[in-house]
């Protein structure tokens, strides 16, 4: 292939001095807006009490919103092309910086107090008129630069196709990268299609990856080698130590602040339960006991956080005799095994409330995939035989109730699609969870008790 076969003709303009005035643009108008807004917030104060005098002293919060940020990648790349995400960031860096103003000066400074309408009024008018600025930056991306804030080049060298939406991209032929080592031109050709490119994206053969490594470097770019293997892995990222290198292809879901935060949920609203629920609990123990002389508990082996087997506690609503440990054999209606107080307990889900005892052991959550027990079965197969993603939701601790339960998934699991459909639920809530998502999964809870089995 000639050198000229590889470049398109047209010189493509630098997206990074472009990304730069547009972050300069909007920095400017948000400081612009905060200084403004609460200049004109302290002229009506003015206007109102002699206490106005004092409104300049909001114009301290500029400056610590500018650190915060920029530090919260406020400007950023993703901020310029998802509206969502540019207001989320906003938000919150609004938000901090009104809280450390207050702390700093309406704390420290008291004899302020009737600022403090002022002041509400002005955040808000100031979140509004910066929202409004990123309106008009996200048009402007969209129709001037046609959504595209970076300039990324797809190297096609034979390796597995590459989908990148608003790419540049280039075929090669297969003894390219070999040669270009040896071959100026080549390199020439090359380099004035990287050049511009924030990110250069090489497909290729695996006997090839060194060559196109040695080029990238050289040619001074972020560059990046598509590998399948790694993506059938999955990997998460890569460590160097002791000059070897390690691929990282797991990490635990929640990182320790999160873990903090769910664990002192699970210990505050459990202690709080268990204490308002504790006379109810021995009124139920004591019928259990008067109905057939039996244990009030049922103690389960399941599988929980990290595969690891745990004894989960519920209030014993079968018989005895035909109490099922292995959990083989799901509940029907009408079931000959249950007991009469267990008809009551299982149709309210009073039996479950033992758990709130391995809650507090940290053996469980209040929210989170539900467990199943050892020998639990879909269509006659095992839980783990259906689908090879399952052991992937005992990444958390299993929970009292969660989020397949609030969509609708209660009940016995007894043909392949139920499994399948609670499983993808219990994935999404592992993905996606939040302290605010474990509050509305609580919340949601309380409506969907009816007379089925989770």
């Amino acid at each position: 292939m000639q050198p000229d076969d590889l470049v398109s003709g047209v010189r493509l303009l630098s997206m990074e001095s472009r990304r730069v005035r547009l972050y300069i643009i909007t920095f400017v108008a948000d400081l612009f807006l905060l200084t403004g807004i609460f200049q004109l917030a302290g002229q009506i104060q003015v206007g109102m009490s002699a206490a106005g005098s004092e409104a300049g002293l909001m114009q301290a919060m500029v400056p610590i919103f500018a650190v915060i940020a920029i530090y919260n990648r406020v400007y950023s790349i993703r901020g310029l092309i998802e509206f969502r995400y540019a207001a989320t960031r906003l938000l919150f860096a609004l938000l901090v910086s009104a809280f450390l103003f207050i702390f700093l000066l309406f704390y420290l400074k008291p004899d302020i107090g009737p600022l403090r309408g002022e002041y509400s009024l002005a955040v808000m008018a100031v979140f509004l008129s910066m929202l409004g600025v990123r309106g008009i930056i996200a048009l402007y991306v969209a129709k001037v630069l046609g959504g595209r804030v970076q300039n990324r080049l797809v190297i096609d060298d034979g390796g597995p196709e590459i989908v990148l939406e608003k790419a540049f991209r280039i075929e090669v032929d297969p003894d390219f990268a070999i040669q270009a080592s040896s071959d100026p031109e080549r390199l020439d050709a090359l380099g004035r299609n990287m050049r511009s490119m924030d990110r250069v994206i090489v497909s290729c053969l695996n006997g090839r990856r060194a060559a196109w490594t040695k080029i990238l470097r050289a040619a001074g770019v972020e560059g990046e080698i598509l590998s399948e293997t790694l993506n059938e892995l999955g990997v998460l990222d890569l460590v160097r130590e002791n000059n070897m290198a390690f691929l990282v292809v797991s990490s635990g879901p929640l990182g320790l602040r999160s873990r903090l935060i769910k664990r002192s949920m699970d210990l505050l609203i459990g202690v709080m339960t268990l204490t308002i629920l504790a006379p109810v609990m021995m009124i139920v123990a004591l019928a259990i006991k008067l109905e057939d002389g039996g244990p009030f508990l049922f103690v389960q082996p399941r599988i929980g956080h990290g595969n690891r087997i745990f004894k989960m506690l519920k209030f014993r609503s079968m018989k005895v005799e035909t109490s099922d440990i292995d959990g083989s054999r799901s509940t029907t209606p009408n079931d000959a095994r249950v007991t009469k107080v267990g008809k009551i307990i299982r149709a309210t889900s009073i039996d479950e409330l033992p758990q709130l005892f391995n809650v507090l052991l940290g053996e469980m959550s209040l929210v989170g995939p539900r467990p199943h027990a050892l020998g639990s079965l879909a269509s006659d197969k095992l839980f783990w035989e259906i689908d090879g993603e399952y052991w992937q939701r005992h990444a958390l601790k299993p929970g009292m109730t969660g989020l397949a339960q609030i969509r609708g998934h209660r009940g016995p699991t007894d043909t392949e699609s139920q499994l399948t459909n609670r499983l993808q639920f219990d994935l999404e809530y592992i993905r996606d969870w939040s302290p605010w998502l474990d509050l509305k999964i609580l919340v949601a809870t309380l409506w969907v008790l009816v007379p089925e089995r989770p």
